[in-house]
């Protein structure tokens, strides 16, 4: 009997661990609702730079895949969360990263024809950033990619090419952090 007692009780508990996770004191949520859609959280991982934690990342999809490329050219409601653990991320310094990002996500023709695109995202981030704050980024079918920080919306861009680039900074072949892209993908 204790036998079945401690299998149940060790089942409960992974069941319980797998619900949701805690990265560098950041709640990752284990669902996340897009445009009345549910989504799953796929993966979630911490972004280093050198010896420093910088922010939480969460990818959510309507399904689990560990397939960058599949998730990227999807044209389904999908988020990353972004929840800053560090006084290093600056208005600055996610400005740079935005343009760094998608600099080494897209090619540069591509990034020619998003650049009106990528310049209106950039103004979305035009107030000061502070540890513990949260951005969202969700795509959905028709309406496009909105950036959310601290669950006000802050804009939106239309277009699954934009979408593609975007989370292509994380997820791409030359991604932001290959640890976080890992994460996501529920490979760590």
């Amino acid at each position: 009997m204790k036998k079945i007692l401690l299998i149940a009780v060790a089942f409960i508990g992974t069941y319980t661990a797998s619900a949701q996770m805690t990265i560098e004191g950041v709640k990752v949520e284990k669902n996340l609702t897009v445009d009345g859609k549910e989504l799953v959280l796929n993966g979630a991982g911490l972004r280093e730079k050198f010896i420093f934690d910088l922010y939480v990342g969460g990818l959510y999809t309507t399904t689990k895949s560990s397939n960058a490329s599949t998730i990227m050219n999807a044209n389904e409601p999908m988020a990353i969360t972004l929840d800053i653990v560090s006084k290093l991320v600056t208005q600055d310094k996610m400005i740079e990263a935005i343009t760094e990002g998608f600099e080494d996500s897209v090619s540069d023709a591509e990034r020619k024809i998003l650049q009106p695109k990528i310049d209106k995202f950039i103004g979305f981030f035009n107030e000061e950033i502070v540890k513990g704050n949260e951005f969202q980024l969700s795509y959905v079918p028709g309406k496009g990619t909105m950036a959310h920080k601290n669950g006000k919306l802050l804009g939106s861009i239309e277009g699954l090419d934009f979408k593609k680039g975007l989370f292509g900074i994380w997820l791409g072949n030359d991604p932001a952090d290959k640890g976080l892209k890992s994460g996501m993908l529920g490979s760590k």
